[in-house]
């Protein structure tokens, strides 16, 4: 599993909700999204630890 596919489905979902900075989804999406971009190597180091646990087999990754 590569980081880059889950910010993906998280900028997906970042970007089906109306951009409304008064609304806690949005901000919620918007700043964890900011975040893990920024953050992108730790995020991988994660995900690789993850997958290595069995997290995403059943996505199809981490066989």
């Amino acid at each position: 599993m590569k980081a880059e596919t889950l910010l993906a489905e998280l900028n997906r979902l970042r970007q089906d909700v109306p951009k409304d900075p008064s609304d806690i989804e949005w901000l919620t999406l918007h700043h964890v999204f900011c975040f893990v971009s920024y953050k992108m190597g730790d995020f991988q180091k994660y995900v690789s630890e993850e997958a290595a646990k069995g997290a995403f087999k059943e996505f199809g990754e981490g066989k």
